[in-house]
C-alpha cells in the first residue's frame, strides 16, 4: 500500500478554503488567532500590571468589575 503525503502547504490551503465555506471570513479568522504566538512578555506586564497589590487587591477588582464590559487596553 502506498500512502501520499500532501504538503502542508496544500493542507492547509484547503483547511482555510473548507473554514471559509463553513464559518464564514470573519469565523475563520478569529478561530485562527488562536494559535497566533502573539508578541510581549506576558511575564513582564503581569508583574508591571500587579505590582504592589496584595490577593486580596486582585479578588476585589475582579468582584468589582464582573459583568462590565471589557476594559481596552492601550499597547
Amino acid at each position: 500500500m502506498e500512502i501520499k503525503v500532501t504538503p502542508i502547504a496544500e493542507v492547509n490551503a484547503h483547511a482555510l478554503e473548507v473554514l471559509y465555506k463553513e464559518i464564514g471570513v470573519v469565523d475563520t479568522t478569529r478561530f485562527m488567532n488562536q494559535f497566533s504566538p502573539g508578541c510581549g512578555n506576558y511575564t513582564e506586564e503581569r508583574d508591571e500590571l500587579l505590582a504592589g497589590l496584595s490577593h486580596d487587591d486582585i479578588v476585589a477588582g475582579i468582584k468589582k468589575n464582573r459583568g462590565k464590559p471589557e476594559m481596552k487596553r492601550n499597547r
